[in-house]
């Protein structure tokens, strides 16, 4: 039996195929389907089913493309109210090609809809050998229950804590488990980089699993939750009606360095995803920072949404990589991309803006040497709880927006956060919302703690 897991970084997702006898399954695809059609040719296999663990809010999948290109069916829980051509699936349905054996679990917590599937390898043992989880369970968490808009998460949180010590912790402690998400998804707040483990080892690791009870469980899910990104529920819908083919976008247009400013002015973003130092040593006025580098799609997704025109300014011919992992989050609205990039700008006399970076000995010594410095943390409150530089304001990336107020437009701000990735996005929209003096730390806080300079602590109560 062939099995292969798909990890996209930029999302943090991971997505399955299973083969047997020349027919084959593919779990939870991403948008870009083609790296399943050609896993499919190398291994001489036909994809004749695509299955859905639940109507994901984090990205657009490629179901409805991958299932038109193959003649596939998909399937998806009984209750996602799927919208398209679609096999409705519940507790203990099953899938069989080959020697394969897919059996389906009802899962219902992180959405009403979701499901698991375990996997049996027959020509292996009649026992299965692994247990595709979704975002019901992850490595070292479990997925939020916050994304269902007929219940509260409470009763969600619910509903997953009798999924899992009902369903999943019943399965063998040696059954492996692939969930369809990593650290740095932002469907969980504890994931870890492994990208694979077993019923045994989270029973006994994973914080969710070990509440005392489903009341407590409920508490620890729902006390202090995350924020939800605004674009999740606009995915989920994408998700239930299936999204177009991505060769149904219309082309990218080359924008000149001349109407590339009558565009923004009309209310379009200016998206740079070149590094922040290429950000930092010459932009567009008014332009927003979000590297290819890390989380693009998830962030771009996160502040941007999907409603807005988008005009991009990129290098090295990644205006393309940039629209399609835009699109992986249902964000299609790219008008087109800078033609000749920042220099075209500069050779064409535009106004270019700068972004200094310092490096964590600068801003010690400008904390001590100038007192109207301010500090902003984007980091989240969990990572500042467990130490944050004294006199900083914590300022987290995803409530910048409306947080920003804290701050003094008239003083010097430095921006921080982890390892200077947020930091480059949150430099940039204080810059557009009209901050004058605005400074990148270099390294974030990593770099702070690396150079043995003193970390504050949160007082206990």
């Amino acid at each position: 039996m062939y099995f292969e897991q798909f990890y996209l970084g930029c999302l943090a997702h991971a997505s399955y195929m299973a083969g047997s006898q020349g027919v084959a399954a593919v779990i939870d695809p991403q948008r870009d389907v083609e790296v399943y059609l050609e896993a499919a040719r190398h291994n001489g296999l036909r994809i004749e089913h695509v299955i859905e663990t639940h109507l994901h809010a984090d990205f657009v999948s490629g179901h409805r493309e991958l299932a038109a290109r193959t003649g596939a069916r998909i399937y998806v829980g009984a209750q996602a109210g799927a919208q398209f051509p679609h096999v409705a699936v519940s507790q203990g349905d099953e899938i069989r090609f080959g020697q394969c054996r897919l059996r389906f679990l009802e899962t219902p917590g992180h959405t009403l809809e979701s499901i698991c599937i375990v996997l049996t390898d027959l020509e292996r043992s009649a026992e299965p050998f692994a247990v595709l989880t979704g975002d019901t369970l992850f490595i070292g968490d479990v997925g939020r229950p916050d994304l269902s808009p007929s219940h509260t998460p409470q009763q969600l949180a619910g509903l997953l804590y009798d999924s899992l010590h009902q369903k999943l912790l019943t399965l063998p402690d040696d059954l492996r488990v692939y969930p369809a998400h990593g650290a740095g998804s932002l469907c969980g707040r504890q994931m870890s980089s492994e990208r694979s483990s077993t019923i045994g080892e989270q029973r006994a690791a994973n914080y969710a699993l070990r509440a005392a009870s489903r009341d407590e469980f409920v508490h620890l899910l729902t006390d202090a939750l995350p924020e939800r990104p605004a674009y999740f529920a606009r995915d989920a819908e994408i998700n239930r009606a299936g999204a177009a083919a991505l060769g149904d976008l219309p082309p990218l247009r080359e924008l000149s360095p001349d109407e590339l400013p009558r565009l923004q002015q009309s209310g379009a973003i200016v998206l740079d995803t070149r590094s922040d130092t290429r950000f930092g040593a010459g932009h567009v006025p008014g332009s927003l920072n979000i590297p290819l580098s890390g989380q693009f799609a998830a962030w771009a997704g996160a502040l941007i949404g999907l409603e807005t025109d988008i005009l991009l300014v990129t290098e090295n011919g990644a205006a393309a990589e940039s629209r399609m992992r835009l699109a992986r989050v249902g964000i299609e609205r790219v008008t087109g991309y800078l033609a000749g990039g920042i220099q075209a700008w500069r050779n064409a006399g535009q106004p270019a803006g700068r972004l200094p970076h310092i490096t964590v000995h600068d801003l010690e010594r400008l904390q001590r040497e100038e007192g109207a410095l301010q500090v902003a943390d984007v980091r989240r409150s969990g990572e500042w709880d467990e130490g944050h530089i004294a006199g900083a304001t914590l300022l987290p990336l995803n409530q910048i927006a409306t947080a920003m107020g804290q701050l003094d437009r008239a003083r010097p701000v430095a921006v921080h956060c982890k390892s200077g990735y947020r930091s480059a996005i949150a430099a940039s929209l204080l810059l557009r919302a009209g901050f004058r003096q605005v400074l990148n730390v270099s390294g974030g806080f990593d770099a702070w703690k690396a150079g043995a300079l003193p970390v504050a602590q949160v007082a206990l109560a």
